[in-house]
Parts: structure tokens; sequence; C-alpha cells
């Protein structure tokens, strides 16, 4: 088998590019720029107002601070790329692209299950929530949930990175480590038992600890009134629509990968991209319309702006 040493691979996911270049640059362009500012907005508004300096609104602002990181990894490059004749990136800033949009979804799923456990302990346990729930313990909850999917990711990058490539030409938009893989002519059993391995230990336990949590609190809330239900629903509701979304869209790029090549070229940019659309773009308006208190202040700082522009 012949190895080639290859230091740039080619993006050729694009559909149709030349024809409607300029289209998909302002769809992508106005995404990218409303992601920022829903996101901006809801971290401005929590990080600006001491009376939300509180564990649960601490952990909306770290959600939103992984979609914007998640995003800005993927969408000036994937700009770029729809102006430019060639798209083409080095080996070494694919796999770091790989790496951060890995490290992203995996935060995203540590993330969920810390929130999950903010509102367990704040429903079902509401007399110890001060004790179990301190800034110096949410502190170290972020740290991990950081930290641990780093570490995990870039094991698998580490890993891919030691394959020898005898192809350069990627069907996708943007780098996926399984993808890159792929690329490789040679024994890829390691790569694909750890990523399987990185799989089972990074998703399985946040979703089952996710779906735990809920169960403990729907019990509560059915033994309580109708007006214990109501506020429990409000302060849960937005979390729960938003695991369901990500883990929903997560699934949907896990089977495009291993799919890759069965289903129609369209769809499958489709769904390499919604991971990176749907949930960034709905998390922060999500939260700034459900979260009572988010709203208010959004509101709040509007309404001054319209005083001051008069």
């Amino acid at each position: 088998m012949n190895y080639t040493d290859v230091s740039y691979l080619l993006l050729e996911g694009h559909v149709e590019l030349e024809k409607y270049r300029y289209v998909y640059f302002v769809i992508s362009l106005i995404v990218y720029l409303l992601i920022i500012c829903c996101n901006v907005v809801v971290i401005f508004i929590v990080l600006t107002d001491k009376r939300l300096h509180e564990p649960m609104y601490i952990f909306i602002v770290a959600l939103l601070f992984n979609s914007l990181f998640g995003t800005t990894v993927i969408y000036p490059k994937l700009l770029s790329d729809i102006l430019s004749k060639t798209s083409v990136i080095s080996y070494e800033g694919c796999l770091f692209q790989a790496f951060c949009v890995y490290t992203y979804g995996v935060s995203e799923f540590t993330l969920l299950s810390a929130m999950a456990y903010d509102r367990y302990v704040s429903i079902c346990k509401p007399l110890q929530y001060a004790t179990l729930v301190k800034i110096s313990t949410v502190r170290k909850v972020l740290f991990v949930c950081w930290f641990v999917p780093s570490f995990e990711i870039g094991v698998l990058v580490i890993l891919t990175y030691r394959l020898q490539l005898c192809k350069f030409k990627l069907d996708r938009i943007y780098c996926n480590n399984y993808a890159i893989v792929k690329l490789s002519c040679g024994d890829t059993t390691a790569n694909n038992f750890y990523g399987l391995f990185i799989l089972i230990i990074a998703v399985f336990p946040p979703v089952i600890f996710i779906i735990f949590s809920y169960a403990q609190i729907l019990t509560v809330c059915l033994r309580n009134s109708k007006d214990f239900r109501r506020k429990a629903l409000q302060t849960c509701l937005p979390h729960l629509i938003i695991v369901t979304s990500f883990s929903v869209t997560s699934c949907f790029e896990v089977i495009n990968s291993r799919l890759e090549g069965n289903v129609p070229h369209i769809v499958a940019m489709i769904m390499s991209i919604e991971n990176l659309v749907v949930p960034p773009l709905i998390n922060p308006l999500i939260y700034g319309l459900k979260m009572q208190e988010i709203l208010k202040r959004i509101k709040t700082l509007f309404s001054w702006k319209t005083r001051i522009s008069f």
C-alpha cells in the first residue's frame, strides 16, 4: 500500500458551491452573527447582574460559552471556504478543528448533566442546596466539564495523528476525526476501539444521569402542589428541551459519520452541520425566553436602551 506524506486536506463537502456561493455565504454569516448576538446578550445579562450570580445561571453561562467555542471553530473557516475556489486545510489544522469540535460536543453533555444535578438538588433536596451546590463546587465542576473532555479527545486525536494517510480528500465541510481516520489505509483498530470507548464513557453516563435526575424530579413534583409543579417546570423545561435537541442532533451526526456515502450528500451535509447550528442558536433563545429572571433583565435592558435612543 502506498502511503503519502499529507500536509493539506481538501474539504469537498460543499454542495453546488459555484452556483450558490454567495447565497451560502450570506445564510452562514447571518446564522453565525445570530448565534454570537443571542449568546452574548444572555451571557452579558447574567455576568453584569449580581442577583443572577447563582449556580443555575453560572451553568447557563458556561453552556453558552461552550456554544460560542464550538461555532467559532467552524464558522470563520467555513465562511472563508465558501468564498474560495478550493477548500483547503492543513493536516494539523484539520486535527485541531476535529479536536475542538469533539471537545465541544463532549463538554456539552457534561455541562448538561451538571445542570441536571443542580436542578435535582434544588427541587429534591432544597434544604441541602446551599451546602451541596456552592460556588466553589461549581468552579470545580466546570473545570472537570472542560478538562476531562479535552483530555479524552486529546488522546483520540493523538492516535489519529500517528496514522499515515494515503488519501487527502474529505467529503465534508469541516474536519471530523472519524473521517480523517478513514483516509488511512493502515490499521485503525486502536482508533476505532478508543473512539467507541469514548462514545460509551463520554455520552451514555451523562445521558443516563440526566434521565435519572429528571425521573427523581418528576416523582417529587407529582407528590407536591400544582404551584410547586409549575415553578419546577419553569426551571426544568428549558433544560429538557436543550438536552433533547442536543442528543438528537448528536445522534444524527454519529449516524451520519458511520453511514457516510450511503445517504444523499445534501442530507449528509445538513446532518453534519446541524449540531453546530441548532443548539447554539436555540440555547440562548430558550433560556432568554423561558427563564423568568433572565427574561426580566433582557426586557429591562432593551427598554432602557429604547429610552436612551429617544
